[in-house]
C-alpha cells in the first residue's frame, strides 16, 4: 500500500497536468510523482530520452533496467519491464539470468554492461579495469547513456521502494512503443 496518497491530477498545476494527461498510460508512480509537479516534466523528458533516444542496444539497456530492479530491489520496475524488454529481443532465460545475477550466461557485450551496471549500483565509481573493459566494447555515447540509464532507474527504484507504490500490470502499448530502437 502507497505510504502517500496518490495526487489528484484535477488539483495538480496546469503545466503537471497537462504532461499527465498527455501520458499513454496514467501509471501509479506517475501519480504519484504529481506530488512533485516542478520536476515531472524533467523525468518525463528523461525517461523517454533513455527510452527512445539513445544509441544503447535497446535490449542491453532494458537488461540494465532490470538489473537495477533487482539489486534494488524493486518489483514494480521489473514488472513495467519486462515486457519491454522482450519486445527488445531478451529472452526468458536471459531475464531469469539477470534476476539471479548469473552474468556469465549472457552473450559477452550484455554480461559486460550488466557488470558494469553491477558496479554503478554497488561502487557508485566503476574500477578502472571494468571501465576500461567498457571503453573496449562501447562508444563512450553508448558508456555516458548506460550509466544514465542506470542512475534514472536507480531513482525511480527508490521513489517506488521508499513510497510503496503500488505494483500493478505492465502499461499497455509500451513494450510496442520502447521495445525498438528509432529509426
Amino acid at each position: 500500500m502507497a505510504r502517500l496518497p496518490y495526487a489528484d491530477p484535477a488539483a495538480a498545476p496546469e503545466k503537471a497536468r497537462a504532461d499527465f494527461e498527455a501520458l499513454p498510460a496514467k501509471l501509479n508512480l506517475f501519480r504519484m510523482l504529481l506530488h512533485a509537479p516542478g520536476a515531472l516534466r524533467g523525468y518525463l523528458m528523461l525517461g523517454g530520452a533513455i527510452l527512445s533516444r539513445q544509441k544503447l542496444d535497446p535490449r542491453i539497456r532494458e537488461l540494465a533496467i532490470l538489473r537495477v530492479a533487482a539489486l534494488s530491489p524493486a518489483e514494480y520496475e521489473r514488472t513495467q519491464h519486462v515486457p519491454i524488454a522482450k519486445a527488445c529481443g531478451a529472452t526468458d532465460d536471459e531475464i531469469a539470468a539477470v534476476a539471479k545475477g548469473d552474468l556469465a550466461s549472457l552473450d559477452p557485450r550484455a554480461a559486460l554492461a550488466l557488470r558494469f551496471t553491477d558496479a554503478c549500483l554497488r561502487e557508485v565509481r566503476v574500477p578502472d579495469a571494468l571501465f576500461e573493459e567498457a571503453r573496449a566494447a562501447f562508444s563512450p555515447q553508448e558508456i555516458v547513456e548506460l550509466v544514465m540509464t542506470v542512475g534514472y532507474y536507480m531513482m525511480t527504484a527508490r521513489l517506488l521502494e521508499t513510497l510503496g507504490v503500488d505494483l500493478e500490470p505492465p502499461a499497455a502499448g509500451m513494450a510496442e512503443r520502447f521495445g525498438t530502437r528509432p529509426a
